[in-house]
């Protein structure tokens, strides 16, 4: 086949490969808005660098050709790991990181690459496109998640920012993190903080008082 100019062909592997339901979700695995990947199909144009970074596995000769098998050093597909299980792996690059829940910060803004190697990892298939996991400490957000449940983070960026309210985040405030839910605040300079447990009252936080944020997109329960 061969090189193509048509960056729409490598954007349509990746996304076949991980049989993305739609280019919105597409987009979150990449770490970027949806619009920005369709100005990419709309202009012809790619971020190769961040393609590459999130699409670890993948042969870069398939990606830009559609020559060969899709998986690096392999004539065939790894077998399926079921859905909602999560397998252990000392792999480095493969797998989620754990972390601790006050490294969040660091791997919020990218200053925490080298604790990222130290990390337990593990293969969460169910969580496609996570960036790490954090246990949950204490009963703030009791019963919709209990402490010791693991929860998967996608990575935010600040400067590009909306808010799906009544969605759980974790957030790195000058206070520490909390992981909670974010509902609209008394104007647009403030979020609301809100926790799960009765017990914990809400408040308002100032948006300028957020280092580093990523929502929340499932969670493992340990029984």
């Amino acid at each position: 086949m061969g090189l193509s100019n048509d960056k729409s062909l490598i954007l349509n592997r990746i996304k076949l490969h991980y049989n993305f339901a739609s280019n919105a979700e597409f987009a979150s695995f990449i770490g970027i808005a949806p619009n920005t990947l369709s100005n990419w199909y709309t202009r012809n144009t790619v971020d190769y660098d961040l393609l590459f970074t999130k699409c670890v596995g993948l042969d870069t000769n398939w990606l830009l050709t559609g020559e060969g098998f899709a998986l690096k050093n392999t004539a065939k597909a790894p077998p399926v790991i079921p859905p909602a299980t999560a397998t252990a792996t000392t792999a480095p690059h493969q797998g989620i990181p754990l972390i601790p829940l006050d490294a969040m910060a660091g791997f919020g803004t990218g200053e925490a690459q080298m604790l990222e190697f130290e990390c337990e990892r593990f293969v969460v298939p169910t969580f496609r496109g996570a960036d790490y996991l954090i246990q949950v400490k204490g009963s703030s957000m009791y019963p919709k998640y209990n402490s010791g449940d693991i929860v998967a983070c996608k990575k935010l960026t600040l400067n590009d920012l909306f808010f799906q309210w009544n969605k759980v985040y974790v957030l790195d405030t000058e206070q520490g993190p909390i992981i909670k839910r974010v509902d609209i605040g008394k104007d647009d300079d403030y979020i609301l903080i809100v926790s799960d447990n009765v017990s914990y009252k809400p408040f308002q936080l100032h948006k300028s008082k957020i280092n580093a944020i990523a929502i929340v997109m499932g969670v493992i329960r340990l029984e």
